[in-house]
């Protein structure tokens, strides 16, 4: 959870995805850096082809980029950022830790963090993230064994419905 704080008290509190495991969220006492609107990773994204189908759903910008493809950076809108380059931002929320590093909250919420504080406000960050079974057990199915052609977003429940049988009347 995040937790804006006015004279001690919670006046704000949002959920979140923090940094995975080999990607984790810096702990510590920080301030906010800076600030932007509409800001894009320059390191993670996806890699789309020719027709704009994606490849790969979680790309490093130093991936190979198939002929006529692209790399599009993720989009991290609302970014508060604390140190180097982690921040805060509005994002998908897996429920359980899935960032880079950053920590994602949902966008309605973003904005009011972002809308609330200035450059210098501080920001503490702490706990810890899962590393042992218990995370493997909360990763999505499609996710395990290092699947960066998955996307969690694109399950199985959000197929559409099988056509009507038969299919051909």
């Amino acid at each position: 959870m995040a937790y804006l704080l006015r004279d001690g008290r919670p006046v704000l509190a949002s959920p979140i995805s923090s940094g995975r495991y080999g990607h984790l969220t810096k702990t510590g006492s920080f301030k906010v850096l800076e600030k932007e609107r509409n800001h894009y990773s320059s390191m993670y994204g996806k890699i789309v082809d020719a027709r704009g189908n994606t490849v790969v759903a979680d790309a490093d910008a130093d991936m190979v980029v198939p002929s006529g493809g692209k790399f599009i950076p993720a989009p991290m809108h609302y970014f508060m950022r604390f140190t180097g380059a982690d921040g805060m931002h509005a994002g998908y929320l897996p429920g359980y830790p899935a960032s880079h590093g950053c920590v994602r909250m949902p966008e309605q919420l973003a904005i009011a963090f972002f809308n609330s504080v200035n450059v210098d406000t501080p920001v503490t960050v702490f706990g810890s993230t899962p590393t042992g079974s218990y995370a493997r057990q909360r990763q999505s199915p499609l996710m395990r064994g290092g699947n960066r052609f998955a996307d969690p977003r694109f399950g199985p429940r959000f197929m559409p419905p099988p056509p009507p049988f038969p299919w051909w009347r």
